[in-house]
């Protein structure tokens, strides 16, 4: 086996590394092990082995009536039931994911 000596220095956002820091912790996973296999992969796949797309959120037009109006009445019954949120949480709640 190859004795590992490479080192590997990234600047990422504190609050990005803890966070997923926190989510290996929870699996069982060191850093140092992620990105040995995600170089393993990119070296197989010979490119990054995950999409780098940004995800097509639905729009009115890609919607049918049935699914515009299911979605409508969705919210509508979340917002009488107290469900929905205010417009600061969940402006911080899209930041959370960022």
């Amino acid at each position: 086996m190859a004795t590992k000596s490479a080192n590997v220095t990234a600047r990422v956002q504190p609050e990005i590394k803890r966070q997923a820091e926190a989510v290996l912790d929870r699996i069982g996973l060191p850093v140092s092990v992620l990105i040995d296999t995600l170089y393993r992969q990119i070296i197989m796949t010979g490119g990054v082995p995950y999409s780098l797309t940004i995800p097509k959120l639905p729009t009115r037009d890609s919607l049918t009536d049935e699914q515009f109006h299911a979605m409508m009445e969705k919210g509508y019954n979340q917002a009488k039931s107290g469900e929905g949120l205010s417009a600061d949480e969940a402006f911080a709640k899209i930041r959370e994911g960022i």
